[in-house]
C-alpha cells in the first residue's frame, strides 16, 4: 500500500520528502491548468535539473496519443530506471502520468501530488493507473503503487467551484457505501463550507481501508464503484459534447440511478432512496437529456470492468452505509433506472 502524507505546507513538505530520496533524474508531469495554478506553489523548491512536461488539460487528452508524447519526452530526456517522476495534478494526470511511469522501461518510481478534491479523495489511493480508449473510461491500465501520495488542502483554493463540487461526489459515495454517520454529518446546503482537511482524511481512510483488504478488486473493493457503472456511461456518452459532464457530475447521476436499482435488487428502502436523491440533487441539480440518449448510455454499461462475459454486475446499497457487490443487473433494469432519474422533478 502506498504511503499517504497529509501536508500542511506543500512546498516545505515536498522539499523535505525529496531530500530523503535518491534518484538519477527528476521529471514533472502536469497539465496546462496545473502548470498555471499549482506549479507556482512548489516551483521554488524544485531542483534546477527538474525536467517538466505539460499536456493540454481535459479528460479528452487522457489517451494513448498523449502517452506516446510523454514516453517520447522521457526517452529524449534520457531518463533511466532510477528516474523519479512527480505527477502534479488531478485524476487525469495521476492516472496517465502514473501509467506512463509504470510502463516506461518496465517501470520507474513516481509520486503523486493530487491537486483536485476528486483526485485527493479518490484517484490518489489504490494504485489504479490508466487511460481512456475508444470512448471507454480507464479501459487500458495497470495496478502500480506510487512511492507516495502527498495531499495538501491548499491546492483546493486553485479550483473553480464546479471542480470542487465534482470531487464532493466521491466524498458522498464514501459515506453511502461504508459509513452512514459520515454521510449524515456532511453539509449539503452550504456544501462548499466543509472542514475540508478532516473530510479529505476521513474519505482517504475509508478508501484505504477497503483497498488494503482487496488490492486487486477481486471482491470488496468493487463497492468503490457504486454509482460508477452508470455514471461512467453518462460521462463517456457526453464526453466532448456541449453537455459534457465532469466526472463527479456523472457519478452523481449514476448514484441516483444505482440507488434506485438498490431498492429493486439489494434492499435499500424507498425512504433512504429519497434521502440519497434529495441531497445529491440539492448539490448537483438535475441533468436534462433526451430519450434518444438512453439506449446508448445503457449499452455503454456493458463495457464496465466488473462485468463477466455478458453479465453486468453492480455494486448496490443495502442501506446507507452498507454496500453489496456482484449483483447482476439487466439492460432493461439499467434503462428503467435511467428513465427513473429522467422523471425526477425538482
Amino acid at each position: 500500500m502506498e504511503t499517504v502524507l497529509f501536508s500542511s505546507q506543500i512546498a516545505n513538505d515536498l522539499k523535505q520528502f525529496l531530500g530523503h530520496l535518491e534518484y538519477s533524474s527528476l521529471g514533472l508531469i502536469m497539465d496546462s491548468n496545473t502548470k498555471n495554478t499549482c506549479l507556482p506553489l512548489i516551483e521554488k523548491i524544485l531542483p534546477e535539473s527538474v525536467r517538466k512536461f505539460a499536456f493540454p488539460a481535459g479528460e479528452n487528452h487522457k489517451n494513448l496519443e498523449t502517452c506516446v508524447k510523454i514516453w517520447e519526452w522521457m526517452t529524449n530526456e534520457g531518463f533511466d530506471r532510477k528516474t523519479l517522476i512527480i505527477n502534479l495534478g488531478g485524476g487525469v494526470t495521476g492516472d496517465m502520468g502514473g501509467f506512463c511511469a509504470a510502463t516506461y522501461k518496465r517501470g520507474v518510481r513516481f509520486i503523486n501530488i493530487p491537486t483536485t478534491l476528486l483526485s485527493q479523495v479518490d484517484a490518489s489511493v489504490g494504485g489504479k493507473l490508466g487511460i481512456d480508449f475508444q470512448g471507454f473510461k480507464n479501459h487500458i491500465g495497470v495496478f502500480t503503487q506510487p512511492d507516495a501520495v502527498i495531499i495538501a488542502e491548499e491546492f483546493l483554493k486553485t479550483l473553480p467551484e464546479n471542480e470542487l463540487r465534482s470531487g464532493f461526489a466521491e466524498v458522498l459515495k464514501h459515506g453511502l457505501i461504508r459509513n452512514a454517520d459520515y454521510f449524515r454529518i456532511l453539509k449539503f446546503e452550504n456544501w462548499q463550507d466543509q472542514p475540508w482537511k478532516e473530510i479529505i482524511e476521513k474519505s482517504v481512510n475509508i478508501k484505504k481501508e477497503v483497498v488494503e483488504k482487496d488490492p486487486k478488486e477481486s471482491g470488496l473493493r468493487k463497492i468503490l464503484n457504486f454509482g460508477h457503472t452508470i455514471g461512467h456511461a453518462f460521462e463517456s456518452h457526453f464526453l466532448g459534447t456541449q453537455q459534457h459532464l465532469l466526472h463527479g457530475e456523472a457519478i452523481a447521476i449514476g448514484m441516483i440511478c444505482e440507488a434506485y436499482l438498490s431498492t429493486k435488487k439489494s434492499g435499500l428502502s424507498k425512504e433512504e432512496l429519497k434521502e440519497v436523491e434529495k441531497v445529491i440533487l440539492s448539490v448537483f441539480g438535475h441533468f436534462e437529456f433526451s430519450d434518444e440518449d438512453v439506449p446508448t448510455i445503457t449499452q455503454l454499461c456493458s463495457q464496465d470492468k466488473k462485468n463477466v462475459s455478458s453479465t453486468m454486475y453492480f455494486s448496490l446499497l443495502r442501506k446507507i452505509g452498507a454496500c453489496d457487490f456482484n449483483i447482476p443487473v439487466s439492460h432493461q433494469e439499467i434503462s428503467e433506472s435511467i428513465h427513473y432519474y429522467q422523471s425526477i422533478k425538482l
